[in-house]
C-alpha cells in the first residue's frame, strides 16, 4: 500500500513539473530595460494555439481605464485590462518552445512574430519578438 502511494505521488509531482513547461498560465511581464514589473499576462491554449490576455497593469502610472490607444487593428481603443496581446503559436516539435504567433506591444501598437521558451524550470519565460532579423527578449516570471 505504501508502495502505491509513494508511486502516485510520485506520478503526481511528474506531471505537475511537466505542466509547468509550458507557457500556459499567469505570468509578471518584466520591462528588460528597467526591469520594471509592467503587467500580469494570462496565458492560455484554447484549441491548441496560445492566446495571451493582460489581467492587470501594475506600473505605478497606469490608469485604471486605459485603453489602447496606439493598437492598429481590432484592439483600439479596447481596455489594457483584458487586452489579447497573443494570438497563436504553437509547440514546436521536438522542441519547449512555442512559435509562429504574434505578440502585440500596447505602449506602441506594433505586433511581432513571437516564440516563448519557458526556462528555469518553467518559472520563467523567455518571451522573444522579431520583426524582420531583429529581436527582442524581455523574461517574465510565472505567478505562484
Amino acid at each position: 500500500m505504501k508502495a502505491l502511494f509513494a508511486a502516485v505521488v510520485l506520478a503526481a509531482g511528474a506531471t505537475s513539473a511537466l505542466a509547468q513547461m509550458s507557457p500556459v498560465g499567469l505570468w509578471r511581464s518584466v520591462d528588460d530595460k528597467t526591469g520594471e514589473s509592467k503587467a500580469e499576462i494570462r496565458i492560455s491554449e484554447p484549441g491548441g494555439a496560445l492566446q495571451g490576455r493582460i489581467e492587470k497593469t501594475l506600473r505605478k502610472d497606469a490608469k485604471p481605464d486605459a485603453v489602447c490607444e496606439e493598437c492598429t487593428d481590432d484592439r483600439k481603443g479596447k481596455p489594457m485590462a483584458g487586452l489579447e496581446i497573443i494570438r497563436g503559436g504553437k509547440k514546436a516539435e521536438g522542441k519547449d518552445v512555442w512559435e509562429g504567433g504574434k505578440i502585440l506591444d500596447p505602449e506602441n501598437g506594433k505586433e511581432y512574430r513571437a516564440s516563448l521558451t519557458p526556462i528555469d524550470g518553467g518559472k520563467k519565460l523567455e518571451v522573444r519578438g522579431y520583426l524582420g532579423p531583429f529581436w527582442r527578449t524581455q523574461t517574465w516570471n510565472r505567478v505562484q
